[in-house]
């Protein structure tokens, strides 16, 4: 099963965007973004909301509970 870490790298790299772009659209810096890639600091659930509507994908999917 993929963890929500894999998905969010997976999500952001076959929509063609870098993590400026994203860090952008959450409004934090591209550090920051890097660090929830990594693992190193947790997502917030308001960038998992947002995250999810702007890849139009369910929260189940997102976290890797379902393909």
């Amino acid at each position: 099963m993929k963890t929500y870490i894999d998905r969010m790298r997976e999500l952001r790299e076959d929509h063609d965007l870098t993590q400026y772009d994203i860090a952008k659209l959450l409004k934090t810096t591209q550090q920051t973004y890097s660090r929830y890639e990594q693992g190193i600091n947790e997502l917030p659930i308001r960038h998992l909301i947002t995250l999810c509507q702007f890849y139009q994908v369910t929260s189940d999917y997102f976290l890797g509970f379902s393909d």
